[in-house]
């Protein structure tokens, strides 16, 4: 086993509709349980309903400010602000929305898949629920 550097990749826009720069990785550092890369909601963005199978996730909000949705119907509602820490467990369907119309969120994600977004299922059938539909943009 090697320490190794990781320089973020390319930034690439995932099925949930956030943006994403790889970090680490089983990938790109041989990571076998957890996986960190930077992600980006630009302004006014909305991602899609989704979980991460068997897989706990957290973010650190660097920039911006973003609401969120989540439980089994998407029934509860957070916001998180810079500097603010965010645990989503595993298998929790949630959905993300930028609450600025011009700037982006920034932030650090860690998740126990090393496989970066092997374990995201979408939901879009909670994306039309009419309370998901009044609360987001």
């Amino acid at each position: 086993m090697d320490c190794v550097v990781v320089k973020a990749g390319e930034a690439i826009t995932s099925v949930d509709g956030v943006q994403r720069a790889p970090g680490i990785s089983n990938t790109t550092a041989a990571a076998g349980g957890i996986c960190m890369q930077i992600s980006r909601l630009p302004g006014g963005a909305v991602g899609k309903a989704h979980l991460h199978e068997d897989h706990e996730s957290t973010l650190y909000i660097l920039e911006g400010s973003t609401a969120m949705l989540f439980g089994d119907q998407l029934e509860h509602r957070l916001e998180a602000h810079p500097g603010d820490f965010v645990y989503v467990p595993a298998n929790t369907p949630h959905k993300p929305w930028n609450l600025s119309e011009t700037e982006p969120i920034v932030m650090v994600v860690a998740r126990t898949d090393a496989s970066e977004q092997e374990s995201l299922v979408l939901l879009p059938h909670l994306d039309e629920l009419p309370h998901v539909l009044d609360a987001t943009p």
